[in-house]
């Protein structure tokens, strides 16, 4: 899977820290901009579509899958698995669309194992401080959740490393305009530009 003409943009960050709403607005906002639709073994929630939020499978197809390298990559979290299917990936990418995986840490250095050229993308919380007043703005996790939720944001931010780019969402408008300049940084790459650079050549 590395040559295509589609880019394959990841976004990672801790829980609170603002990711899906930068995810949301970009994939609103770009055109021939998708989110990757991953295959789960998680039930459906009410309002949840097949094919829309996720592609919904029972274990055995999952285990199907796995077996039969369905998987770019795929994670077990709290219980059940996520995996971003191969040919799905390929269809979108050979179709010129750029596709972006918002996933946990772990899978998204699997991915980039099978597509070197992805571009990652690591989104920051201010401070330790601010993810765990954001955390306990939202309402909905326990304190027992919470405190496990920062230990995990601590694991996911030691990897920082790993990723092309890092984004410190701070500012929701300017770390929006910081994730789109990298998607259009990214479109007009020397190697993503050869074919139109050589016709205009052609030219002269």
């Amino acid at each position: 899977m590395r040559t295509h003409p589609g880019n394959v943009f990841v976004i990672s960050a801790p829980s609170g820290t603002g990711k899906s709403t930068l995810a949301n607005r970009l994939v609103a906002s770009l055109d021939n901009f998708i989110f990757s639709i991953s295959t789960t073994t998680r039930p459906a929630r009410p309002g949840e579509l097949n094919g829309k939020e996720y592609f919904f499978v029972d274990d055995a197809t999952f285990d199907q899958m796995v077996n039969e390298d369905g998987f770019i990559e795929w994670v077990q979290v709290y219980g059940n698995r996520y995996g971003t299917g191969r040919k799905w990936l390929q269809g979108v990418l050979d179709s010129g669309k750029d596709v972006l995986l918002d996933i946990e840490t772990t899978g998204a250095m699997n991915l980039r194992r099978a597509i070197p050229d992805a571009v990652m993308i690591f989104i920051l919380p201010p401070s330790a401080v601010e993810l765990e007043r954001r955390l306990r703005g939202r309402g909905k996790d326990s304190e027992t959740q919470i405190q496990e939720r920062m230990k995990y944001a601590r694991h996911e931010l030691e990897l920082y490393h790993a990723y092309d780019f890092l984004v410190v969402n701070d500012d929701l408008e300017t770390a929006y305009r910081q994730m789109e300049s990298i998607v259009w940084a990214t479109r007009v790459r020397r190697e993503r530009m050869v074919g139109r650079a050589q016709a205009i050549l052609k030219g002269f």
